[in-house]
């Protein structure tokens, strides 16, 4: 089993900057793509950003140019510059394998105020 557990998570003032990571642990498959989910309150979870295997890197419009997706072995990071209200919700990591499948985190929690 892979397990994926994501921390860096907390409150922090309109502006600031968290730095989120996702560990992965157990007996890891090939992975072909790490993403970055996030759901607000009573909303749907929404994606993120993508980092590839081969490196490319892509990201929602409403976080471009302000977050940024990166990895280190089988740690999976999320820099968050310039933060919003509006990026307050849970952040998921999730591992797309070659194999197929995917596993998800169980969320760490990030509060921007105003």
């Amino acid at each position: 089993q892979v397990q994926l557990t994501e921390s860096g998570g907390g409150l922090v003032q309109a502006g600031g900057s968290l730095r989120l990571s996702c560990a992965a642990s157990g007996t890891t498959p090939s992975v072909n793509l790490m993403r970055w989910y996030r759901q607000t309150p009573g909303a749907q979870r929404e994606w993120v950003a993508n980092l590839s295997n081969g490196g490319t890197t892509n990201y929602a419009d409403s976080v471009k140019g302000r977050f940024t997706i990166s990895s280190a072995g089988n740690t999976l990071y999320l820099q968050m510059n310039n933060l919003k209200p509006e990026d307050t919700g849970v952040y998921y990591c999730n591992f797309r394998y070659w194999t197929g499948t995917n596993t998800w985190g169980p969320g760490t929690q990030v509060t921007v105020s105003s």
